[in-house]
């Protein structure tokens, strides 16, 4: 069985403040990274999630991007995804979700 998300790592490179973590994320553990993107997002003008240890991704997951991409762009922030994995990045292709989130 993997691991939840256990820890949330913050980083600031070049005015951009990334957010690090890995593990699943699904209906267990959306909840810390939404209160960690919650705090986050007012005071950055742009956050990125670095996805490059998450493997699996739940309706829980994309529900907390969706509404910290709502959130971050209302307050005019950027929220940006990064390093995403082939399986996670299929998630999203079939719930439309690369038309909604910025993916580098």
């Amino acid at each position: 069985m993997e691991a939840a998300i256990t820890e949330i790592k913050r980083a600031k490179v070049s005015g951009v403040d990334i957010l690090y973590f890995k593990g699943k994320l699904d209906e267990d553990t959306s909840p810390k990274l939404q209160e960690t993107l919650l705090e986050v997002i007012p005071s950055s003008e742009k956050v990125t999630l670095d996805f490059s240890e998450i493997s699996y991704i739940s309706s829980a997951g994309l529900r907390v991007l969706l509404l910290s991409k709502k959130y971050a762009t209302s307050l005019g922030k950027t929220l940006t995804l990064t390093n995403v994995s082939t399986e996670v990045m299929k998630v999203f292709e079939v719930t439309n979700y690369l038309d909604i989130l910025t993916i580098n």
